[in-house]
């Protein structure tokens, strides 16, 4: 008779499996009830909340004068429209991409692709679809310039989401030049001409509000820096210098466009009384920046009273400046 064969034993797991195997980021818990339901994370995932960003579309036609002409605001509203299809599919892209650094997160691990809820597979597949309804409607229902810009946007962030994130100030230009974009979108649909002053605003306004969100991400995660490579490369100090910097460039190109806006107004300057509210309003919104409580622009701006009332009081200032030309 053969002796009896016994099974040979498992190869045990080296040092390097199990950190690897414990570091994995568990689960969060899922949200009881319809928060935590499939079709509930299925619209989280899309992030509605941020398409609030995507009223920078509207600021071309405002900066024109030409906000209440109809012909204007209905492609202006279309591009408002295939931004946030735009926008929301690259969200998707970026979370399923980040998903494992998400669930380090403090906050982000609650994400529904972080959390499981929304499988990453079904992630992507939403945002082809999202992708290509976006670009075939700006060719069909506006202009095909702005397809050409939803196309740039689509392809710097999706540049961003996979390798341009980790380059330090690189990923500062990047994410700044999404809300740069945005506000050309609404010029672009519409055909109007972007001024030089508006570009230079958009363009540095846009930086400060991005380094100030990378600054209270900092303060936030603290020695949990490495959720995102690129704070490990930034100081405080630095960042602090950065939207320093940004919001000096915006506050000086803005000043120099409503000086020249209030010299050719009959009556009151309110152009260049919108300096004031204009000055006032990134002045209260570095405020929320120091403290490290802008990690996201939208919920500033919607959170802080004092600041949506200076936002709006700049509004109905500048409006009255370019009405009145």
């Amino acid at each position: 008779m053969h002796p009896q064969s016994t099974p040979a034993p498992a190869p045990e797991a080296t040092p390097g499996e199990l950190a690897e195997e414990s570091s994995a980021p568990p689960l969060p818990p899922r949200l009881p009830g319809f928060r935590g339901s499939f079709g509930w994370g299925l619209v989280r995932a899309l992030r509605p909340r941020q398409w609030v960003k995507n009223v920078l579309v509207l600021a071309a036609p405002l900066a024109a004068g030409e906000i209440f002409n109809a012909e204007v605001m209905r492609p202006t509203a279309v591009a408002f429209v295939l931004f946030c299809l735009a926008a929301s599919a690259v969200y998707l892209v970026n979370d399923t991409i980040d998903v494992e650094e998400d669930r380090r997160h403090p906050r982000k691990r609650f994400r529904p692709i972080a959390a499981g809820i929304v499988p990453p597979w079904l992630a992507v597949v939403m945002a082809a679809v999202l992708f290509t309804v976006a670009l075939v409607a700006a060719v069909l229902l506006t202009r095909p310039e702005l397809a050409f810009v939803l196309a740039s946007y689509v392809v710097i962030q999706l540049a961003y989401c996979v390798f341009l994130k980790n380059q330090p100030v690189i990923d500062l230009a990047v994410v700044a030049s999404g809300f740069l974009l945005r506000g050309i979108a609404g010029g672009v649909a519409a055909g109007l001409l972007l001024s030089q002053w508006f570009l230079l605003v958009a363009a540095f306004g846009s930086l400060f509000m991005v380094a100030g969100k990378r600054y209270s991400e900092l303060v936030l995660v603290g020695d949990a820096a490495a959720t995102r490579k690129t704070l490990k490369e930034y100081s405080a100090s630095y960042l602090r210098f950065v939207w320093s910097l940004s919001a000096g460039v915006a506050v000086t190109a803005y000043s120099l466009w409503a000086f020249e806006m209030g010299e050719i107004q009959d009556g009151v300057p309110w152009s260049t009384i919108s300096i004031a509210p204009f000055v006032m309003a990134i002045l209260r919104y570095a405020v929320d920046v120091d403290k490290g409580a802008a990690g996201a622009p939208e919920e500033i701006v919607l959170h802080d009273r004092v600041l949506l009332c200076l936002g709006v009081l700049w509004v109905v200032t500048m409006a009255l400046g370019v009405f009145d030309v």
